[in-house]
């Protein structure tokens, strides 16, 4: 089939291109290389997917209304994977206008480019921080998420409401997947993964907010990718029995899923995990809470695994280990 994966040089967008590649899929791959972490990072992913036939990228930013049309009817993709956003909790805080340029206009170029081309599914990428204020844990998609505390999780709850007006009014089938703290070899410079090790490699203190008092749903890309290839495959379809009691489905072709290890890890137990595979302690700055930030995060995935026999099977010492190796590897430090 013929994909578009936007975000294609992003962290899971270069995963997800490799992997449709080697099942054998035609992926154009768009993204339009922004400065908001090294460019070289990127173009580096990129150089891995650019040999291969059945790969073509496009520099292009999701924003660029015409451009977007253009694309679509351009390609005629059959399915659409929609990774490219702004991300970023802290940043979104320091530069708000940003976020709806790229996760608010690009996701209405997304789904109106689907809409014309009558693309038979959208999967998109939302975020565990759509659960905001909630307390209750595990997360679950049948919880309410009315109470964003960031104005990047604003804009992934409004991308699920926009998905489904579409799905709702068009009868596109949309996928929206909340991801869940994702860590891995060619990961994010912005995420903690990546901060820990690089300031553990250059002897420089870690920043350790809320005094260590946190806990995350660390999921190792593979798991990721894996879990989106599964939901991409599993079309959504309209539900004449459904009722406001299950808020992740619809009567619409519409879903919702989390995608997380389902196994939260202290943060002191992570930073515990770097410091092993680095074989050097870190020094450790205790900070309190940061605006916009949640103290844990931990994903129910019982529909998730129901509908597509999906289960992260990487434990969190191995995936910080794999990571360690690239880190060490890719920036020649030791």
């Amino acid at each position: 089939m013929k994909f578009l994966v936007t975000g294609a040089a992003g962290f899971i967008g270069f995963y997800v291109s490799q992997r449709l590649l080697k099942l054998g899929h035609h992926v154009v791959g768009v993204d339009n290389l922004n400065d908001y972490y090294p460019v070289q990072l990127k173009q580096d992913r990129l150089a891995q997917l650019t040999p291969q036939p059945k790969f073509q990228f496009i520099q292009l930013d999701i924003a660029d209304r015409q451009g977007m049309a253009d694309l679509f009817q351009q390609h005629k993709f059959q399915r659409v994977i929609h990774l490219a956003a702004q991300a970023g909790v802290r940043y979104s805080i320091e530069n708000p206008l940003v976020y709806g340029e790229s996760n608010l206009m690009g996701m209405l170029h997304v789904l109106e480019g689907c809409r014309s081309q009558q693309v038979e599914h959208l999967v998109y990428a939302s975020s565990s921080s759509v659960y905001g204020m909630n307390t209750s844990m595990p997360f679950s998609t049948e919880d309410r998420v009315d109470h964003p505390v960031s104005l990047y999780a604003a804009t992934k709850k409004s991308n699920e409401l926009m998905a489904h007006s579409y799905s709702h009014l068009y009868q596109i089938p949309t996928t929206g997947l909340r991801f869940f703290t994702v860590y891995g070899p060619w990961g994010r410079p912005d995420m903690a993964m990546f901060l820990f090790a690089d300031a553990i490699a250059k002897g420089k203190p870690i920043k350790v907010f809320n005094q260590g008092k946190m806990q995350r749903d660390f999921t190792y890309i593979d798991d990721i990718v894996e879990g989106v290839l599964r939901v991409q495959a599993e079309i959504p379809t309209a539900n004449p029995d459904w009722n406001h009691s299950n808020a992740s489905g619809s009567s619409a072709p519409y879903k919702i899923f989390n995608i997380g290890n389902n196994q939260p890890v202290a943060l002191m137990e992570f930073i515990s995990h770097i410091e092993q595979a680095m074989g050097k302690e870190a020094i450790k700055d205790y900070l309190p809470m940061q605006a916009g930030d949640v103290p844990a995060t931990y994903a129910d995935i019982d529909d998730l695994t129901q509908a597509v026999g999906f289960q992260p099977l990487t434990p969190v010492a191995t995936g910080v280990q794999r990571f360690v190796e690239w880190y060490q590897s890719y920036y020649k430090k030791s």
